[in-house]
Formats: structure tokens, sequence, C-alpha cells
């Protein structure tokens, strides 16, 4: 065998590396990503965490526990600019300066990014502070969830959650049914904005029409979270959509 000399070339993405933790049972997120970012210069690496089937207190708890060895197996080559924990109540219930403590603590990345933190700086940026929400949970992380919001400055007056623990489930509510719980949580007024929580949840193909008829940013999980990173990672040009969150200087940090 006759050997032959190569050169070696930059990364992949050429405006942005970034780096994706998708619990084992979430079908949506991947889906979403590739769609919000279409273009071939932002490369997106994608490692899977062990999740339970249903999402309770206790398999978070363990999720919190496996963080570091689902970050640890992102391609250590890489230079992430930023790495998303693509889980909402995960992040509610973990909290979200530890996730990023525990990503750092087997990753090397310049921003660390969670859904809940994504979604408060997005509904900041559209300037709004009274949200409606909507969420797949149990009552008991669906209460926790909207603590969470009250607790970095937004009102709730109106929450609504479908009750679901099962994640093959979540990933399976029709979007007709998310449609018309944001509906519901906009026709009792007093919001500025409808945040749909959860990154299993099928909300893209549902967020523009939503604006459009109620007049509201409406805000997903998933939107929330690839804008953020897209934005720290000096790469917010190559989102795609008319998400008002786009539209109303979405490249802004």
């Amino acid at each position: 065998m006759t050997g032959f000399p190569y050169d070696l070339t930059g990364p992949i993405g050429s405006a942005a590396t970034l780096g994706l933790i998708v619990l084992q049972v979430d079908e949506t997120i991947e889906q979403d990503f590739r769609r919000l970012l279409p273009g071939r210069e932002v490369a997106l690496y994608v490692t899977r965490i062990p999740s339970g089937a249903d999402l309770t207190p206790d398999t978070i708890a363990q999720m919190e526990r496996d963080l570091p060895g689902a970050a640890g197996l992102l391609p250590p080559a890489a230079r992430f600019d930023a790495v998303g924990y693509a889980c909402t109540s995960g992040t509610t219930l973990i909290g979200a300066d530890r996730v990023e403590a525990l990503v750092h603590r087997s990753c090397t990345t310049t921003h660390v990014c969670n859904p809940l933190s994504a979604a408060q700086a997005a509904l900041c940026h559209v300037g709004v502070r009274r949200i409606g929400l909507v969420s797949p949970y149990s009552a008991s992380i669906a209460a926790d969830l909207q603590r969470a919001f009250e607790a970095a400055g937004f009102a709730v007056p109106r929450a609504i959650s479908f009750g679901e623990e099962v994640e093959a489930n979540v990933a399976r509510i029709d979007p007709r049914s998310i449609d018309a719980a944001a509906r519901a949580v906009a026709a009792e007024g007093e919001i500025d904005a409808v945040f749909l929580s959860c990154t299993n949840l099928r909300t893209l193909d549902i967020v523009e029409g939503l604006e459009q008829e109620l007049g509201l940013p409406v805000i997903s999980s998933n939107l929330a979270l690839a804008w953020r990173m897209a934005v720290v990672a000096g790469a917010g040009g190559a989102l795609s959509g008319g998400f008002r969150l786009l539209q109303e200087g979405g490249q802004a940090a």
C-alpha cells in the first residue's frame, strides 16, 4: 500500500459548532433543529442521555447524574460554541446553573444553554412579561415550571397541561391539540405571549399560525433553544422561519 499526502482543513461548521444533549426518548427536537438551522454553515452534533419512559422527579434526578457522561460523548476534538441540554422540565428541576456546571465538567464549550433559560431570554427579547403556559407535564412538574417563570419575574395568569407522563405519548400529542390548548390559554386574556413547553412536543408547524391568529408572540422550547444557541454562538443569521422571535431583531443577544 502506498501512502498519500493530505492536508487538514477547518471545522465542518464555518459559522458555528453546536452540541445538543437530547433525551433518549425525545423524537422531536432533532427534526426541529434541522429545520431551524438548515444551512451547512452551522455544524450540529447530537448525543443522547438515558431517560425513563415516564417523566417523573426520579427520572429527572437520574438524568442529573447521567448528564456529564452524555456531554462527554460529544466529539472531543470539536470546539463547541454552544452546547444545549434539551430538556425543559429537567432544567426546571435540576436548575440551570447546575446543568451548566455538569456539562462543563466533561465538555469544552463557550456557552451552555437550556430551554428554560432560553425561553425566558426569548420572552424578554420580544418584550413580554405576562405569559400563558402550555405543557404536557404532570400537575407537579407543570407547577414547578410555572414557579420557575414567576421566580424569573414573569406573571403566569393562565397555565394548561395535558397531564401526560409517558414520553412516547408526548411525542404523539396531535399538534391540533396543542393548538387548541394555546387558543384556550389566550382566550382568557391577560397575557402578552404563549410559551409551549417541552422539547418533545410537535409545535414547530403551529407557531406561525398561532402568532398570526392570536396577535401574540408564541415561543416553543425548541424554537427558543435553537435561537439562543445560534445567537450566543454568533450565528443568529443562520436561523430560518417567519417566527416573531426571529423577525423582531432575532439576532440580538
